[in-house]
């Protein structure tokens, strides 16, 4: 018999997405493209193409997936009761009659509670997206890494206003963001700097941390059980999610191991550094004393010269 706590964690592990996570992940995209300069308006004059970018919003991790594993890009169309679910989210969104949706949408208990929400879905497609890479690739754990990585949607852009820097981390992701991308491209509004490979978000980190967490569980490496490794995860992405929208900071778990993990890799470098700086400063000392040399060699000969003349 099965102790109180695994059966607790096999019970979250087999909760259904549909419809209540669901509709928490397609809300918090859908606001967070509607706070994006000029999408508003943009709803209004092009609703299809709003409607579009609502989509990728929605569904932009697993259009990604479906492509790096050579899949039908629409795929996700044939799952039309989550079509229909994200774009009655996308029209109360924008039409919705005095703003009521985006007015209750700013309290921050809402806020809280759909992010919540969206970050255990976040644990799920990361599972799936591992899951589906290893039934092409047997144990091809790159593939696995990249699809999980590649499978989550998470749109960046800007919710809160007096405070860039938390909200870079609170609404940024990994194969969404990069869908995304080449919807702005296509729209002639792309910034490279904003690109999600030259600077990856919190959230595209922890993402991929996962990854490769569920990957090494799925190969065997990691002696975990599924149901309990996505209890943990989902709890510390669910814990550290709102404890960066409470405190309105950046928060960066990972900063440490980072610069730990920079300084066994590349740290060794600078310590050559100061020799060829030595050594550098050493051969400007000989350049320039050279340099000097010869005004005084001249100097003595033009002396010679006038002495001669005067002599004469």
């Amino acid at each position: 018999m099965d102790s109180p706590w695994n059966e607790l964690t096999l019970a979250f592990s087999r909760t259904s997405m549909f419809p209540f996570f669901d509709i928490a992940h397609y809300l918090v995209s859908v606001m967070a493209l509607k706070h994006q300069p000029g999408a508003a308006e943009l709803a209004w004059k092009n609703p299809l193409s709003s409607w579009f970018t609502a989509m990728l919003h929605c569904f932009g991790g697993g259009i990604l997936s479906c492509v790096l594993l050579a899949e039908p890009p629409l795929r996700f169309l044939a799952n039309s009761t989550n079509v229909l679910l994200a774009s009655s989210i996308w029209y109360i969104a924008f039409f919705c009659p005095c703003d009521l949706v985006s007015q209750g949408y700013s309290f921050l208990p809402v806020q809280l509670l759909a992010a919540g929400m969206k970050e255990v879905t976040r644990t799920w497609k990361i599972v799936g997206g591992v899951t589906h890479a290893n039934s092409y690739y047997k144990n091809g754990w790159i593939v696995m890494i990249a699809i999980g990585w590649a499978r989550v949607t998470a749109p960046k852009t800007k919710i809160r206003e007096g405070n860039d820097k938390a909200e870079e981390f609170i609404f940024s992701g990994a194969g969404g963001s990069i869908i995304t991308n080449f919807e702005q491209l296509i729209k002639g509004c792309w910034k490279p700097e904003a690109e999600e490979w030259l600077k990856m978000s919190y959230t595209a980190k922890v993402t991929l941390l996962g990854s490769v967490i569920f990957t090494f569980q799925q190969t065997k490496h990691l002696a975990i059980s599924r149901h309990n490794l996505m209890f943990f995860f989902t709890v510390f992405l669910v814990a550290t999610k709102i404890t960066m929208m409470i405190t309105e900071t950046a928060l960066m778990p990972f900063a440490c191991f980072e610069d730990t993990l920079s300084q066994m890799l590349f740290g060794w470098q600078q310590k050559f550094l100061p020799c060829e700086k030595k050594s550098e400063t050493k051969s400007s000392f000989n350049g320039t004393g050279s340099s000097t040399s010869k005004p005084v060699a001249n100097a003595s000969e033009k002396v010679k010269k006038k002495h001669s003349k005067k002599t004469e």
